[in-house]
């Protein structure tokens, strides 16, 4: 299908959901060209109302993905960082397309290439299927009931099956392999880790930590500092599809469509290995 053209439309309800997460990466992949033309134009940044970053990456990204998913899904609510930012609708019910057209806005801006473009679908509180597009590095993760790993250069389009890698985590190693945010991080998270056998310790922007995770590359990702539903959910999606899990401070999956804490996460803990997991909580 040429990347201009959105995908027909798929019934949600009667659809499977690596079916689905194959046409919310579509989507993910039609606004890759448009973030990485404002990428090479080095444009600025604007202030949103709570001080954090928007750039025209984000908001061209943005009206993409709507557009997509509005002919993909058109009965589905939509709930979009910018335009929530806007003043739109927290609310999607209890089943919604959740959307960062352009998560590490901070990471674009300092152009390391650490930034991500996602989606998910958002189901009863789980996001039950999500799209992680890395653009800068042509690099695509999305899970369904499955989680899967392909490169898709800039404008090009989804390629066929024989070019996706299957991801699982992996068990626990004696030592563990910890990912902390680049541009965010607190003395909790400090806190939790100093009671971990950590091995090595990473740096990574935006929601590669997730992805890193799913692809058994690193064991755990603790986040305490501020996030909102939209960072997380498209990630969190790929890893608990890859075998793996995120939970709260109180240890249970971390739910989404919390419109009354205004799509706010509380702090979370990212685990490849379940069963280690059970055992740090």
């Amino acid at each position: 299908m040429p990347q201009g053209m959105p995908s027909p439309d798929i019934d949600i309800a009667s659809s499977s959901r690596d079916a689905i997460a194959r046409a919310i990466a579509r989507a993910t992949l039609a606004a890759g060209p448009a973030v990485m033309e404002e990428y090479a134009w080095e444009k600025g940044a604007r202030s949103k109302a709570d001080g954090s970053p928007v750039t025209a990456a984000d908001e061209r990204a943005e009206k993409i993905i709507h557009g997509w998913l509005e002919r993909m899904a058109p009965s589905i609510p939509i709930v979009a960082e910018e335009a929530c930012a806007a003043g739109g609708s927290l609310d999607g019910g209890t089943r919604f397309f959740l959307v960062d057209p352009l998560d590490g806005t901070r990471e674009f801006l300092a152009r390391n290439g650490e930034f991500t473009i996602n989606v998910a679908l958002v189901d009863r509180g789980a996001p039950v299927a999500g799209a992680v597009y890395a653009p800068a590095s042509d690099r695509l993760w999305f899970a369904g009931e499955t989680a899967f790993f392909c490169v898709v250069r800039v404008g090009g389009d989804l390629p066929e099956e024989t070019h996706w890698r299957r991801l699982r985590t992996r068990a626990a190693p004696p030592r563990l392999v910890a990912l902390a945010s680049r541009s965010h991080c607190d003395p909790d998270t400090e806190a939790f880790l100093a009671e971990l056998p950590i091995a090595e310790r990473r740096s990574a922007g935006s929601s590669l930590k997730f992805c890193v995770i799913a692809e058994g590359e690193a064991d755990v990702y603790p986040r305490f500092a501020p996030t909102m539903e939209w960072d997380t959910a498209a990630g969190d999606a790929v890893l608990r599809a890859a075998g793996g899990l995120v939970l709260d401070t109180g240890g249970r999956p971390l739910l989404y469509g919390k419109v009354s804490a205004g799509l706010r996460n509380g702090g979370f803990v990212a685990w490849g290995d379940a069963n280690f997991a059970a055992g740090h909580r």
